[in-house]
Parts: structure tokens; sequence; C-alpha cells
């Protein structure tokens, strides 16, 4: 059998969904039971309310509303239940790997413009760089005591290049002052507007004689959440 990652693009929106549940059981074995729990509560509910509402009306075509109604709110709490769970195990294969902070950071999706590997080291450690609302947004990660110069050097070299627009440094990682990669995302968004879109696209031209003298580094793809690409609305948070 070939042992080929799957290309997302290629599939049906039904073939994800199956993948990325495979995905997601392999880390979380539980998520089976979460996602019937979320249906038999959150239809449950949604019963007990709609026979409230309409206390008085024992009509087929009531019923038949009520069931509808619960079918749906259930459905809407698997899916939820089930992106959650699914963004979280996607996260825990990706710990530790080689580039997971660019594979992460690609789940940003409109207004960011992801470049990765702007620094790196001869022992892999690496900085990538996210364009969007906050400004320009250095994310290094690998061994500290090498990241550390090495966004210093960056930063100097984006800051020359940018001028007065803001440059804010992140570390991955699991110690004191460093973010970890399941909290990168929202992390990065909750840095604020800093930033207009058409300042956003200024930036972006001036970093292109920046990125003119730097090659392009090739980074291993390890088991990206990209069968996920139908949950990234809720990897999004709207």
């Amino acid at each position: 059998m070939s042992n080929t990652p799957l290309d997302p693009s290629t599939m049906s929106r039904r073939k994800q969904i199956v993948e990325t549940y495979k995905m997601a059981r392999k880390v979380d074995k539980p998520i089976l039971w979460w996602m019937i729990g979320a249906f038999v509560v959150a239809g449950g509910l949604a019963m007990a309310l709609f026979r409230f509402v309409l206390p008085h009306n024992d009509s087929v075509f009531s019923w038949i509303l009520a069931g509808l109604a619960t079918f749906l709110v259930g459905l809407l709490a698997v899916t939820i239940v089930f992106g959650r769970r699914a963004q979280k195990a996607a996260f825990t294969q990706l710990e530790g790997q080689v580039g997971a902070a660019a594979r992460a950071l690609s789940m940003l999706r409109r207004g960011w413009v992801l470049e990765e590997v702007v620094g790196f080291t001869k022992q892999q450690d690496m900085v990538h760089r996210v364009v969007g609302p906050p400004g320009i947004v250095l994310v290094g990660e690998g061994n500290p005591s090498r990241v550390k110069p090495l966004m210093v050097s960056e930063h100097k070299k984006h800051q020359r290049v940018v001028g007065e627009y803001p440059v804010h440094e992140v570390i991955v990682g699991n110690d004191a002052g460093q973010i970890p990669l399941k909290k990168l995302v929202n992390h990065v968004r909750k840095l604020g507007r800093q930033v207009k879109p058409a300042e956003i696209t200024e930036i972006r031209q001036r970093l292109r004689a920046l990125d003119a003298q730097r090659p392009k580094v090739p980074i291993p793809r390890g088991p990206v959440p990209n069968s996920m690409k139908g949950q990234r609305g809720n990897l999004r948070g709207r």
C-alpha cells in the first residue's frame, strides 16, 4: 500500500471528513463517543425546548418539525465537537515535528500571507513570517538558544525594510515566554489590527527585495491536518 499523503484538493467533501476522522481517531480514541454524546444532549435539549414552545400542539406536523429541529441541532453539535477535537488531534500529531509552526500558521487564511522559512540554521531551527492585520509576525521554532539570535537578526532585517510598520516576535514552545503550538494561531490573531489592508499591500511590496536575496528552503511535510480543509472555519473561530 502506498504511503503517499493524500491530497485534499483531489478529495470530495465526504472523503475529507472521513480522512479527518481517521486521523483524529488515531490520537483521540473517545472522539466517536463525544460526537454521539453531543448529538444526544443537544438534540434532546432542542426537542424539549421545541415542545415547550408549542406545548399544546400535538399534530403530526408539529412532531415532524420537532424531529427535524432535533436532528439539525444535534448535527450542529456533532460538527462543533468533531472540528474542535480533530483540531486538537492534528496539533498533537504536529507537536515536535520540523516545520510544525508553519503547518499551524497555514490555517490562517483570509487576510494573512505566510512565508515559510525566511530564516534558518543548519540544525533546522526556523523563522517563519506572517503578514496580516498586526503587521509582520516572525515565528521561530527550534532550539531556543539558536532561535533567539536568529530572530534578532531577522527582526533587524525586516525592520530596516519596512520602517515604521510593526514587527512582532513569537517563539513556539512550552517554556516560559513561549507560545504552545496549539495556541499559536489564536495568539497571532490576538495581536490585533495595527495596519490597514492597503498598508499590508505596501508591506508585502517592501519585503519583495528582502525575499529576493534569500533562497527558498523546503521543509519536511509531516502529518499536516490537510484533511481538515473543510473544518478551517472552526479553526478560524468563525
